[in-house]
């Protein structure tokens, strides 16, 4: 039986990447923990606005294509 993949997310663009519940900062010669707490408390809040903004541009898309459908009388 395989070991569980550990989970990791990677923050847009940024050189930081959640893994199992602690950020690390990654650069192109390796990583380090985020170990300053307001530092960490800014990225939980970011990411979660991320995730929020994500889930409501998501709802837009999925109402767009349905309005879209009845539009075109259910036809596409």
């Amino acid at each position: 039986m395989s070991a569980p993949k550990p989970h990791s997310t990677r923050l847009l663009c940024a050189p930081v990447v959640q893994r199992d519940g602690r950020w690390w900062l990654v650069s192109r010669t390796g990583t380090i923990p985020a170990t300053d707490p307001a530092f960490t408390q800014a990225l939980d809040r970011f990411s979660m606005a991320v995730a929020a903004a994500d889930r409501a541009v998501a709802e837009l898309q999925i109402r767009q294509e349905a309005m879209s459908a009845i539009e075109d009388g259910g036809r596409r």
